[in-house]
């Protein structure tokens, strides 16, 4: 009786259970999918080629995982919380017909168990369909051919740890509402939802001091960090903490002060506070003030940390990758480093002569020499190292840039064209003078740069079959675009997917909170509604004033973590920039993407639930 009447009210309750099914699932698909990674495509290639930094992203992807599993459960938790709110009549309308509180308690364990079932089951099979796109977005990343590693398989590992640690949240969860329903007073149940806190006017000075207090708060908290910057402020204990304090003592009083704020400025301009049903938005969005001051600062804090990493994990990706394309402007460079002992190689012979047909395989080629320093020759003291203005001339019209020009006797460092002359550096210790002067030195080393016309990999494992022969003679040092990208994209999918992990984690966090809280909300004011139209309001009064105060609860804590984030993305930045240029308005712009999709989603399924239960109320 009890398993048909539990699944009879998870369907008639879909609605209600929406959100929190739609949670739950994200949750899921989230977990699993991140969990997965080390059996996608880019990971099964790094790993293929050697690359050890897969060891170091399962790891961490390891450990950031009981820390995901720690938000989610306390999400969870305090989704239910809610939804026994949502049902506390129900409940006790189970009390007056004549059930024990024992088996009220093993119903509810019966429906959080099939919700969990049900949310397990689609969690994984949209984390299978997630996983499918995060492998084609890793992949993306390289610049080779990739296209065959794309097919994504059921990750039973990663399955297996999303039952436990899921399993493990559920099971607390049954435990903790049969606990509540049991300690649950009949009377309670029948009439909290007409309950309301009590709504003590404050002095509208109070409230002002308030507000002040909180910006200026939070000055001093920006100051910190735009100051002493982000690295030593989280590095120095002494700047940190007060800056983090600061930070979240400003936010929480000024959302406390807006409760008498907003009165008292709407009271204060009669025109505004009765047009409309504003009397009973206003005081309905503040007749919960003691916990919405308090869960909004939560919000904006999450929002805070999903903005910020997010951001910041993209930017830092668009860095690695500028750095990537500037270390790797060929697709491959040779260094010969006994040319001073052995002489130059001939290394186009050499692949002629294999078979390597260098017109065909090779879009351009350039061979040339680094000289050692003479300073009685060239006059250039700082630098150990010359190349002939020929040379450099032919690097860069490989690269498709404008040739260089020297006036008489003139030299100048190779830093002034960056490391980007060849795959791997040349070094900063150089300068470029005349041929007429470098030819006059001896020669150091011997460079061999070249790009390829066809695929890639099966040209250079081609061209690396000739060359292994030699280099067991000669002090090679073979740098390519493959090895150089295989590295980076490693590093690109440590830095990128820990801070979507944990920015889509935060994200989830704060919009499940604020949804879940307005619906509960929401369902608590169906009486009121239904009281709003004996009176006589319209229906579009009505679901008006629902979906201001849905608006209300989510738009004033994204603002403020928007401030938040634009000042904690300059210090960010500042640190990102020391190492390679940020794309701000790239990352920026991604980021809005993400927030406009799930912020902006949950805030519209709210709405319209929110909506709904007012029109049927």
């Amino acid at each position: 009786m009890f398993s048909k009447l539990a699944l009879r009210n998870v369907r008639r309750s879909f609605r209600d259970y929406g959100v929190y099914l739609l949670t739950l699932t994200f949750g899921v698909c989230l977990f699993y999918t991140f969990n997965s990674l080390d059996g996608q495509g880019a990971l099964v290639y790094l790993d293929n080629v050697g690359n050890p930094i897969v060891e170091a992203i399962t790891t961490l992807i390891d450990v950031f995982s009981v820390f995901v599993a720690v938000v989610l459960a306390c999400l969870i938790l305090y989704a239910n919380r809610f939804l026994l709110r949502r049902r506390k009549r129900e409940l006790g309308t189970y009390l007056l017909l004549g059930l024990s509180q024992g088996q009220v308690s093993r119903l509810l364990f019966l429906e959080t168990g099939l919700i969990g079932l049900i949310s397990l089951a689609a969690g994984l099979a949209l984390g299978v369909a997630a996983s499918f796109g995060m492998s084609a977005l890793t992949l993306s990343m390289f610049e080779i051919d990739v296209s065959n590693m794309l097919a994504v398989r059921f990750s039973s590992g990663a399955a297996g740890k999303t039952v436990l640690y899921f399993g493990v949240i559920f099971l607390l969860v049954m435990v903790l509402s049969g606990v509540q329903v049991s300690k649950a007073k009949l009377i309670d149940l029948i009439h909290g939802e007409r309950k309301n806190e009590v709504l003590k006017p404050r002095p509208l000075g109070v409230a002002v001091f308030q507000f002040v207090l909180g910006v200026v708060c939070l000055i001093a908290a920006y100051a910190i960090l735009l100051t002493f910057g982000m690295a030593l402020a989280v590095a120095v204990p002494f700047l940190c903490f007060p800056m983090l304090g600061l930070g979240t003592a400003g936010t929480l009083l000024i959302f406390r002060s807006l409760s008498g704020f907003v009165m008292k400025f709407v009271q204060g301009r009669p025109g505004l506070y009765y047009k409309n049903l504003n009397v009973f938005t206003l005081r309905q969005w503040l007749s919960k003030v003691h916990t919405t001051y308090l869960a909004q600062t939560v919000v904006c804090i999450l929002l805070l940390l999903a903005i910020g990493i997010t951001a910041s994990s993209i930017g830092l990706n668009s860095t690695l990758s500028a750095m990537t394309d500037q270390e790797a402007p060929f697709d491959i460079t040779i260094q010969n480093r006994s040319a001073d002992d052995s002489g130059p190689v001939d290394f186009a012979a050499v692949l002629e002569e294999g078979g390597f047909d260098t017109g065909t395989l090779l879009s351009g080629q350039v061979d040339f020499c680094a000289y050692y320093n003479d300073p009685a020759i060239t006059g250039v003291e700082e630098v150990s190292g010359i190349l002939a203005l020929s040379d450099l001339n032919a690097l860069l019209a490989l690269q498709g840039k404008a040739p260089v020009t020297l006036s008489p006797g003139e030299s100048k460092l190779l830093e002034a064209w960056g490391d980007g002359l060849v795959t791997g550096s040349l070094g900063i210790y150089s300068a470029v003078v005349e041929d007429s002067v470098a030819r006059q030195l001896e020669v150091r080393r011997q460079y061999w740069s070249a790009n390829y016309t066809g695929d890639s990999a099966p040209t250079e494992e081609r061209l690396l079959q000739l060359l292994r022969p030699l280099q067991l003679e000669n002090q090679f040092r073979i740098e390519s675009r493959l090895s150089i990208y295989a590295d980076m994209v490693g590093n690109k999918i440590l830095a990128l997917f820990l801070g979507l992990y944990l920015g889509f984690t935060f994200l989830l966090a704060a919009t499940a909170v604020l949804a879940l809280q307005q619906l509960s909300q929401a369902a608590d004011n169906t009486g009121r509604y239904a009281i709003l139209r004996r009176l006589g309001a319209e229906e579009r009064q009505v679901k008006k004033s629902a979906t201001q105060q849905v608006a209300l609860a989510f738009l004033l804590p994204l603002l403020l973590a928007v401030v938040h984030s634009v000042v904690g993305m300059k210090a960010a930045n500042d640190i990102i920039s020391s190492v390679g240029r940020v794309d701000s308005a790239a990352s920026s712009m991604i980021t809005a993407g993400v927030l406009l999709v799930v912020y902006g989603g949950y805030f519209l399924a709210t709405s319209l639930a929110c909506r709904r239960m007012a029109k049927n109320a």
